[in-house]
């Protein structure tokens, strides 16, 4: 259970410091990829009014825990779905864009980038699945974050990291809509 604090913390503080940046809608620019704040803002708003039953699921180097659960704030939740958004005016060019009759996909032209690709897929207009991959890579730290949401079935948040002096961490979370 501490890990399990120790992580919902560290996610917390990640989702502040994104928390802290201006919005591009405050700086007059039109968005010109997917509206990811947007759509977990809204999704937030929706899933506190119905307040569902999470079976929620936390595994941290192979020890899992889980629990049901009512979660109190959804924005908090998706922390790190919305902080994986690509629509910063620096990065107005940066993702390659292929779009179908049922998804938009994004792919970053730059290693540097830490949202590798973002995947929104939909069914009759409506988003029925949002998967994210991140990388960061550098000489003392190298994250892979796998991000998945599925309205009113899961959200899975899967990151394995490996720190020079703290070694490897493998995290996964994953919610079940009951």
């Amino acid at each position: 259970m501490q890990k399990y604090i120790l992580f919902t913390g560290g996610l917390l503080l990640l989702s502040i410091g994104y928390a802290c940046k201006p919005e591009i809608k405050e700086t007059g620019a039109t968005l010109k990829y997917f509206d990811l704040k947007e759509f977990f803002k809204t999704d937030s708003i929706r899933l506190a009014k119905l307040a569902p039953s999470i079976k929620k699921t936390v595994t941290h180097n192979g020890e899992s825990e889980t629990k049901t659960v009512k979660i109190a704030n959804w924005g908090q939740e998706f922390g790190l779905f919305t902080s994986s958004d690509i629509n910063k005016p620096a990065w107005k060019d940066s993702y390659a864009v292929q779009e179908n009759a049922d998804s938009l996909v994004y792919t970053a032209k730059f290693p540097e980038l830490k949202t590798r690709e973002l995947v929104i897929r939909k069914v009759n207009g409506q988003v029925s699945r949002v998967y994210i991959l991140n990388k960061v890579h550098n000489l003392l730290y190298n994250s892979t974050e796998k991000l998945i949401y599925e309205p009113g079935k899961y959200y899975l948040i899967e990151k394995d990291q490996k720190v020079k002096v703290m070694g490897e961490n493998d995290y996964l979370i994953k919610g079940e809509f009951n």
